[in-house]
């Protein structure tokens, strides 16, 4: 029998923007993925934040990414920590890649794929969740990936 990965327990989960991060999450509340660039130097930067690490600018451009990544770390949550969460199990909470972001990563988890196929350097896709009043991005194994 092919073990799926979960989505995780949503117990606890609030979302709390400043005017750094309001705009990824307005950006993924429509569907779409978006990550800072700096306008001075070019860099990217996730999360975002106040100042560029590479030359202490604020200003940057929203650009949006195509969705898709490889799985940079992951690991596979095998026990419910908390009551309740006994249904959610297993869930694999990982460090993704962005393809189209220069090497900047985001935290997220991977849902919907055979535990079997989730590997390092593994391609996935983005998938919109809803999580209370909020959307949350997370991945995939991209098709071709996904042994069942």
């Amino acid at each position: 029998m092919t073990r799926i990965a979960n989505r995780p327990p949503d117990i606890g989960f609030a979302l709390a923007t400043d005017r750094w991060t309001a705009p990824f999450w307005e950006a993924v509340a429509t569907h779409r993925l978006t990550a800072p660039r700096c306008t001075t130097c070019g860099h990217f930067r996730m999360p975002p934040t106040p100042f560029c690490p590479w030359c202490r600018a604020q200003a940057v451009d929203w650009v949006d990414l195509p969705g898709t990544g490889r799985i940079y770390s992951y690991t596979i949550v095998e026990r419910a920590t908390l009551p309740g969460t006994e249904g959610h199990i297993p869930y694999v909470p990982a460090v993704v890649s962005l393809d189209g972001g220069c090497g900047i990563r985001l935290i997220t988890n991977i849902v919907d794929s055979p535990i079997d196929g989730i590997a390092i350097g593994a391609p996935v896709t983005v998938v919109f969740d809803p999580v209370g009043e909020a959307i949350v991005p997370r991945f995939r194994l991209s098709e071709g990936q996904r042994r069942t």
